[in-house]
């Protein structure tokens, strides 16, 4: 797919607008699970699996389904960790994270059922260190791992996180 279609495919799915996602942290013998997302044709962005709420569902419901669909696991939330605004345009997101445990299945590579086939943009699942996710480019994934030294400093998180979204000014 070219890298101007995945980025129209993108922008008209998710950008211009302020999306709510949710978003579970799930740790397991110090490794975390990541989606890899193609962004263009020659990027990718790692990020914790998630995605966007739909109407009348609940944060854990909708953190439920995000979870089966993208990883073929079935989780049960632990707890409500925080909200993280992500900003970078054309994206713009709050989301709401939660520490998950897994209920059953393994873990495999599942699709974005917001996207037409061929326009698929998740294309790895992978358990991750710390150590693997910061040897990446820093732009290449989610700023909840800016920062930290270990993984479970993830899920003592409490409250409003903004980490390093430059777009955003803040007055406080």
């Amino acid at each position: 797919m070219s890298e101007d279609k995945i980025r129209k495919e993108i922008e008209s799915k998710f950008g211009n607008r302020l999306r709510v996602r949710v978003n579970g942290i799930l740790i397991e013998d110090d490794k975390i699970l990541l989606i890899k997302h193609q962004m263009s044709a020659s990027s990718f962005f790692w990020s914790t699996p998630g995605g966007g709420m739909s109407y009348g569902s609940s944060l854990e419901d909708n953190l439920k389904r995000e979870f089966l669909e993208e990883t073929g696991l079935s989780i049960e939330p632990i707890r409500f960790l925080g909200l993280s605004e992500y900003l970078s345009p054309p994206l713009h997101a709050l989301e709401c994270f939660y520490s998950v445990k897994i209920m059953k299945g393994n873990a495999i590579l599942g699709i974005d059922p917001e996207l037409p086939s061929e326009c698929q943009i998740i294309r790895e699942i992978k358990w991750m260190t710390l150590k693997e996710i910061h040897s990446l480019e820093k732009n290449s994934f989610h700023q909840i791992f800016l920062g930290i030294k270990s993984l479970s400093e993830l899920v003592l998180y409490k409250g409003y996180f903004n980490f390093e979204n430059n777009s955003i000014n803040s007055t406080f």
